[in-house]
């Protein structure tokens, strides 16, 4: 079971724990990026942002504070004049994670943890585009324009469109006239002959009979 077990203790001693965020809250508030595995990002991102908050209020006691746990003052000035009047309107969310894979060596799932404001590529990108893309459906949808006074309705317009794309009727194909029948020739008639041998031979035999 794992009844109240809220707090990866990342298989450290409390002072080994203790050193290892000082260490990597150090590394970050410098070079306002690191690489390293998830499970630590996780636990470095619940570190570090209490002493971003703590750092918009530039005092002796808010130094002191932060001294106590970072314990380097190059980190502790970098947080208190660079950092903090970048941040100064954020509420809260100061730095992100990006998974970037798996380290060969043990498949450790492995992350770059950075400062939001700090990331020249994304605001160049979001300044270029002049807003962030959209990350749903419904709210890349566009409302239809509405009619000025004096413009065509959007009924009208609708009319137009379409008899613009309406192919053109054709015309009726002329009827074509009849060919000419031209006059089959006569057949050729038989001639009688009367003067034939046979009709001849039986009139003689009739005549002498």
């Amino acid at each position: 079971m794992r009844h109240n077990k809220n707090f990866n203790h990342l298989g450290r001693t409390s002072s080994h724990r203790k050193a290892l965020m000082a260490n990597m809250a150090t590394s970050l508030v410098l070079h306002k990026r690191i690489q390293t595995t998830v499970a630590k990002a996780k636990a470095l991102k619940s570190y570090v942002e209490p002493l971003v908050t703590k750092s918009k209020e530039d005092t002796t006691h808010s130094r002191r504070v932060v001294f106590s746990y970072l314990k380097d003052k190059h980190a502790v000035t970098e947080l208190f004049r660079v950092i903090a009047p970048a941040i100064g309107d954020r509420p809260g969310g100061y730095t992100r994670i990006l998974k970037t894979g798996f380290r060969l060596g043990d498949a450790a799932d492995m992350c770059i943890i950075e400062f939001v404001d700090f990331n020249d590529t994304f605001k160049a990108g979001v300044t270029a585009s002049g807003a962030p893309k959209a990350r749903t459906r419904r709210s890349g949808k566009v409302a239809a324009p509405k009619a000025a006074e004096g413009d065509a309705t959007v009924g009208e317009m609708a009319d137009v469109a379409e008899e613009t794309t309406k192919p053109a009727a054709k015309k009726p194909a002329a009827a074509k006239k009849p060919a000419a029948s031209k006059p089959k020739a006569a057949a050729p008639r038989a001639v009688k002959t009367s003067g034939s041998k046979a009709s001849t031979g039986r009139s003689v035999a009739t005549k002498k009979g």
